[in-house]
């Protein structure tokens, strides 16, 4: 199936319908804004509207009808939404996804040879463009008046054949009305005013249906229609997600949109089979089930566990097909629906019926739907009378009427029409709120009626029907108003009402925080265990649907098997529900991001029973099937749900060894003999949290004991744990916190905020008391394993970057532990997602290693430490970095003797080929790497073997650590050799000094003193310039810099083997360097400082007419003003002056020399006209003179200088 295909068709289809229903809607007087009155000379039967044509456009006949229901239809949906422009893109949507519908109805049909006509209608089987229907009209039956044979013979004739197909294709759709009812109704209805339809149209639908899909694709009417059904929702979907951004809930009419997703046919038969087919093959055990790929027998049960099976599947064997109910409560375009359909056909065969007899019998007693999109549900209909006319070629012939329906929500009756229902009048009341917002709840709802009084209601109703034949135009009116509102609402209120054998659904996922304020009321309120997300409520209702032993099976995300907020639903079920199958798959295998798993629930408690259960993983899966099932080797269990029992918060891990579950039986969790603790959330990161290094180091107070010695000193901002990317043992220290004065502007912000609050600020500032202690820190949110590191005094913790407050041989011993293979074990039975909250971490039963190991893991945590702590502090982002490891290296390179044992060591005795020092000291640098990344992973792997061998589990764990889990870095070329730029550049504006390590002026009072060996800017303006137009720009500082560290006599050398590292364009290696100044440095730059740049570049635009680059912390309200006057005024003028030569090389050159000259003026014009723009701007700030406080950081700070006096901002930094 050619699913790109029909994804671009779908999106493209949707627009271009839409498109078009306006346009004819226009020609009619109705646009977005309003609803033009016909002009003066229409009447009755002629109407004409002004489209801005000479000539009005003319309408006449039915269609003038259909033009007022087209607008009663606009005024009934205006009253409902309260806004005309919402109605008319309702009214709109539903006019194109109708006609989107029947056409792929019909192209399916025709495909298939299933119309009743036998004749093709939007394509010819010869392959011509004219489809059949147009060439022989008559030979398609379709009951055409006399004036329309005229009619279309008068068309052919005039050689309209576009107009002679529209009035053909829908006199198809009137008389497919007839057999498929629910899908071409009303074809006299307001709909065909705004159908738009041409084949001669290359750009039109039907020549793109026809054209782009190949007609292989149209064989299954349930794979077609579902993938169609799925991708035309892709916009609104992508609309929905970008509104939840801007945190829009999800309203009702968007539920579908953002919701649906159709099941894999694999996962579909799945389901199914280990269902419908359970129930009936457990009570029936000579069926055949030789045809059923997915599934999987029961496993060997202990003798009682027999026994109480056997009397219930007493009862399966007690059921007659015609017993059977099925329904999939979130149908979609019905492929479950289809599935079912497939295995009742088979239970009705080993029964003795004829396919034709069971066709009928499914439809009429087996098979029930419902989904709130009318959308989907026009769909499914379809499906399941494809999927009849499959079994027997005369289905639409029969009338049959599917119980598959799209939710209704209660229309409008007058007190007396009600009245006239008599004793039943309350349970149409009943029926008439429970349903008023049905849309917005779907089949979760829960009708308060009961069977006997929906068939009581039902009767009455019949009887109200037949009165009226009898009785006045008044009593015809009340009854007609009668059917028409509640006939609906009692057929899906006992669809809603009556309990089911099976169960089958792919409920919608939605989380809690999207949902809208009346559906998470009323999942708070009638699913409180269940209410984070909404496929975890159909779970609930599902379960409740099932008549006790009957089946439900879902498909759904992963997360309700696990996460604490679903712990009182897992419980109940656990205790009150079988699960016979499981089925967990990874991320993707359903073509989603996250994992989802299939569960099978039996709506009784059998204790002990052994489910059987499966993973399936991405690499498993080829051509959208696995490639064997069940995968030998993935998880495959076959255990008691009395196993998650013995696990903290009863997660389905259903993976778990006899020994591992020992271990939580056998040793205490972390958090019985340590404080594991959420943290402070400040209620505005934006204005409470910055990166180090944008603020003085001054205020930063480092290493304090207590809060107390931290206010004594006046220090502003303290280290703030929050988490971070994968990393052991120590680093992602990055963040400080406003804690001045004891964090009062926090707490503060927190008082009015949270005024309920009072004095006792600790549900947001949490676990002050542990502020400022030492402990372990892990980042709560990570796509893969969760990481450890060791802090010392002075931190604050977040809850995102969550703390163990634990010290001394404690934290040394339970780092280690958390950072191995067991621990890792154990997260993923205990939270196999995305989360790793104090919950989780203080679950994992620990056992403190005996004193013999414990020295030994002593050990192993210093060096481990004390790795992790070199690598973290040889970059710059590090508050702890000293010096460039390559500058680092320079400094003993005069040591030739120790340099060559070194290198003899790191490389095994070999000597590689060095060009210059800068490749030495990289080659020192690498080796350095090296060795740190080989040390730390044999110590993780010796910590390994001593966990493994502590708790027991030698036989399922090997110590083994894989390279991409070791968090120190290893040496890389390009990366390294920009990060020696960048500590240059830090040279060159004396953020670093050659003269002392570490920082030398990050804010505060400028000294002098600190620079000896090479001097800083003066300034604090370095330009960059795409030509040598300054001895002193960045380039040549940079290769001052150069110089310096590396010596003289090798400069050549060092520049071209940074320039080769660089792997940038350029003639030389100046020219590749100045490349990367240009083009590649500040990019570089940005995304290493997270985008709190702090160097700032000055920025005229794409010509790179004039960069230039200032240091943040030495900004002050004149340095616009400087970089002005100093440099763009002389860049103008370097500009002007070789425009001037260039024109003399043009007047006075040869012929190659004037075509070079030709060029450079053009690109220097640019440039020159844009740096006289960029004057206009940066003289606009300039003239403020607008200061800054560092402790403001660089997103406030950046766009400050960038505002002028008047608030309007001039784009003069680069953007970030």
């Amino acid at each position: 199936m050619d699913k790109p295909a029909i994804k671009k068709f779908s999106v493209w289809a949707r627009n271009k319908l839409i498109a078009d229903t306006k346009y004819r809607a226009g020609l009619v007087g109705v646009t977005e804004t309003a609803v033009a009155e016909p002009l003066p000379q229409s009447n009755e039967t002629v109407q004409f509207f002004d489209v801005g044509l000479p000539q009005p456009y003319r309408i006449e006949g039915d269609a003038v009808t259909q033009r007022q229901r087209f607008v009663a239809e606009l005024n009934k949906e205006t009253a409902k939404q309260g806004s005309y422009t919402a109605a008319y893109q309702t009214v709109v949507d539903k006019v194109a996804y109708t006609w989107f519908n029947r056409l792929i109805a019909v192209r399916y049909m025709e495909v298939n040879d299933l119309l009743p006509s036998r004749t093709r209608v939007l394509s010819s089987a010869d392959g011509r463009a004219e489809p059949q229907i147009v060439t022989t009209p008559f030979d398609a039956v379709l009951d055409y008046t006399p004036a329309e044979q005229q009619q279309i013979v008068a068309l052919k004739n005039d050689n309209k054949l576009d107009e002679a197909f529209r009035l053909l294709f829908l006199k198809q759709c009137a008389a497919l009305g007839d057999c498929l009812p629910r899908l071409f109704e009303q074809v006299d209805d307001y709909m065909p005013l705004l159908l738009a339809l041409s084949f001669t149209d290359k750009d039109g639908v039907v020549c793109h249906l026809v054209n782009d899909i190949p007609e292989s694709d149209w064989q299954d009417a349930v794979q077609i229609v579902g993938w169609l059904y799925q991708y035309y929702n892709t916009e609104p979907k992508e609309q929905v997600f970008a509104n939840l951004k801007k945190n829009i809930k999800i309203s009702a009419e968007n539920i579908p949109a953002a919701t649906q997703l159709f099941t894999p046919d694999w996962i579909v038969r799945y389901m199914v089979e280990n269902s419908l087919g359970r129930l009936w093959s457990e009570g029936h055990p000579d069926f055949d089930k030789s045809e059923w790929k997915y599934y999987l027998d029961e496993a060997p049960q202990e003798p009682q566990v027999a026994q109480q099976l056997a009397e219930l599947r007493k009862g399966y064997a007690a059921l007659t097909p015609e017993d059977i109910k099925c329904i999939d409560p979130c149908m979609g375009s019905g492929h479950i629906l289809a599935y079912l359909f497939d295995v009742l056909m088979q239970i009705y065969r080993s029964a003795g019926y004829t396919d034709r007899d069971a066709a009928a019998s499914i439809v009429e007693h087996n098979l029930y739907g419902l989904d709130i999109d009318d959308r989907a549900a026009q769909m499914a209909y379809f499906v399941v009378m494809m999927k009849g006319c499959h079994y027997d070629s005369r289905f639409l012939r029969r009338h049959l009427n599917p119980h598959v329906y799209a939710i209704q929500e209660s229309g409008e009756l007058t007190t007396d029409a009600l009245g006239r229902l008599g004793k039943q009048e309350s349970t149409a009341r009943a029926l008439l709120d429970g349903f008023k917002n049905a849309k917005e709840y779907g089949s979760i709802l829960q009708p308060k009626v009961t069977l006997a009084e929906l068939d009581t209601l039902q009767e009455q109703l019949r009887e109200v029907d037949g009165a009226s034949d009898m009785g006045s135009f008044t009593d015809q009116f009340v009854a007609g108003q009668l059917l028409r509102v509640l006939c609906p609402l009692v057929e899906q209120a006992r669809m809603l009402v009556q309990k089911y054998d099976v169960v089958v659904t792919n409920p919608p996922y939605m989380g809690s925080s999207g949902m809208n304020a009346k559906l998470s009321d009323y999942v708070k309120k009638f699913y409180p265990d269940s209410k984070s997300d909404l496929f975890a409520v159909f779970i609930e209702h599902g379960n409740e649907m099932v008549k006790r032993a009957g089946f439900n099976c879902m498909v759904t995300m992963q997360s309700w098997m696990f996460l604490s907020s679903f712990e009182k639903m897992r419980v109940n079920a656990l205790q009150t529900k079988t699960i016979t199958n499981l089925m967990h798959m990874e991320n993707m295998v359903m073509g989603i991001a996250f994992g989802t798993a299939v569960t099978v629930f039996q709506n009784v408690a059998v204790h002990g029973y052994k489910g059987t259960y499966n993973q399936i993983k991405l690499q498993d899966i080829e051509n959208d099937v696995p490639k064997q099932f069940p995968v030998s080797g993935n998880r495959f269990a076959q255990v008691s749900t009395d196993n998650f029992s013995k696990i903290p918060g009863k997660p389905l891990a259903y993976w778990v060894s006899n020994e591992m579950l020992r271990s939580f039986a056998d040793f205490a969790p972390l958090g019985d003999n340590y404080p594991i603790c959420i943290g402070m959330r400040t209620g505005d990161d934006e204005r409470f949290l910055r990166a180090w290094y944008e603020v003085p180091f001054t205020k930063i107070g480092i290493g304090y004991k207590s809060a107390s010695e931290f206010t004594e000193q006046h220090r502003k901002w303290v280290p703030y744990n929050k988490g971070g990317e994968y990393r052991k043992w120590y680093g992602n220290n990055i963040l400080v916190v406003n804690w001045e004065n004891n964090g009062l502007e926090i707490k503060d912000n927190t008082r009015r905020k949270y005024p309920q609050l009072g004095d006792n600020l600790n549900w947001k500032i949490t676990n002050e008391k542990h502020y400022f202690k030492e402990g372990i820190t892990w980042g709560t949110i990570s796509s893969g394993a969760a990481s450890f590191r060791a802090y010392g005094c002075g931190f604050i913790f977040s809850t995102k970057g969550s703390a163990i407050i634990v010290a001394g041989r404690q934290r040394q011993h339970l780092l280690c532990f958390l950072n191995s293979k067991i621990a890792y074990s154990m997260l993923k039975v205990l939270s196999p997602t995305v989360g790793f909250d104090v919950g989780y971490i203080g679950s994992i039963p620990y056992r403190t290693p005996k004193e013999k190991s414990a020295e030994i893991v002593e050990n192993y945590y210093k060096k481990n430490v004390d790795f992790a702590k070199k690598d973290w502090d040889s970059f710059e982002t590090s508050w702890d970095f000293a010096e460039h490891p390559l500058v680092k290296w320079s400094r003993q390179l005069r040591d030739a003797t120790s340099i060559g044992a070194t290198m003899a060591y790191f490389y095994n005795g070999e000597r590689p080929e060095v060009s210059c020092p800068v490749e030495l000291c990289y080659l020192l640098w690498q080796g350095e790497c090296n060795d740190r990344f080989a040390k730390l992973k044999a110590n993780e792997e010796k910590l390994n073997r001593i966990f493994i061998d502590i708790y027991g589990l030698q036989d399922e764990l090997t110590p083994e650590v894989e390279d991409k889990d070791v968090t120190v870095r290893r040496a890389d070329l390009g990366r390294d050799i920009r990060s020696l730029i960048s500590y240059a550049v830090g040279c060159i504006f004396g953020r670093y000094s050659l003269d002392k390590p570490g920082l030398a002026y990050a804010g505060g009072k400028w000294d002098d003193s600190k620079y000896t060996t090479f001097i800083p800017d003066a300034d604090n303006v370095l330009p960059i310039t795409d030509e040598e137009y300054f001895t002193d720009d960045i380039v040549g500082r940079f290769v001052e810099f150069v110089k310096v560290v590396y010596g003289t006599d090798t400069l050549e050398d060092n520049l071209a083997f940074i320039a080769k590292a660089l792997g940038v364009k350029g003639t030389s290696p100046r020219a590749v360097i100045r490349n990367y100044f240009l083009n590649g440095f500040y990019a570089d730059h940005v995304k290493i400082y997270q985008k709190r740049p702090i160097y700032w570049l000055y920025d005229s635009g794409k010509q790179n007419g004039f960069k230039a680059l200032i240091y943040m912390h030495r900004y002050n309200a004149d340095t616009s003003g400087l970089v002005r006057a100093d440099y763009l005024y002389k860049m103008e003028q370097v500009y002007e002056s070789e425009i001037a030569r260039m024109d003399d090389a043009i007047a006075h050159g040869a012929s190659r020399e004037v075509a070079q000259a030709t060029k450079r003026k053009e690109k220097l014009v640019k440039q020159l006209k844009e740096c006289k723009d960029y004057d206009d701007r940066l003289g606009h700030i300039a003239l403020a003179r607008i200061p800054i406080d560092l402790d403001d950081g660089v997103k406030v700070n950046y766009d400050k200088v960038q505002t002028g006096a008047d608030g309007k901002k001039q784009a003069i930094l680069a953007k970030i």
